[in-house]
């Protein structure tokens, strides 16, 4: 009886880490589930309670920091502006080192030439240097 108790708390608490999504719950279910185990085997209430704290303590000290790298940390994903750095983009309005258009990503942003002197007129393929605040620093494709 004792060990149905560990396995639906393991259950339980395996089945709430879908809404907590770190990893603490799963790791003192599966120690629960380690618990049911050591009951079935030995019928030890206080041995029990040692594996089922050993098995806890153990696994969130030694799996959860490498399940949190492996599945939550992903990969160096660039997003929002850092993602424009590097785009094409295609000249709408004159672009000069103080004001210009340009069509990026879909969208219509001021822009400006990275370089003095530099002036690319409509048409123009450009590569986004850096966002600076909501204009688009560009230079000229080779």
């Amino acid at each position: 009886m004792v060990a149905l108790i560990w396995l639906l708390a393991g259950i339980a608490l395996i089945a709430a880490e879908v809404l907590s999504g770190d990893f603490v719950l799963l790791m003192i279910g599966l120690g629960a589930l380690f618990g049911a185990g050591a009951e079935a085997i030995t019928g030890n209430l206080y041995i029990d309670v040692a594996v089922f704290a050993v098995a806890s303590v153990g696994l969130l000290v030694l799996v959860r920091p490498a399940l949190k790298r492996r599945f939550l940390s992903g990969p160096d994903v660039k997003t929002n502006t850092d993602a424009l750095v590097g785009a094409s983009a295609v000249v709408l309005a004159t672009v000069d080192v103080q004001s210009g258009q340009v069509k990026l990503a879909g969208d219509v942003w001021s822009a400006r030439a990275q370089t003095e002197g530099l002036v690319l007129e409509p048409g123009t393929k450009v590569t986004v240097v850096e966002i600076s605040g909501a204009t688009a620093v560009v230079s000229a494709e080779p």
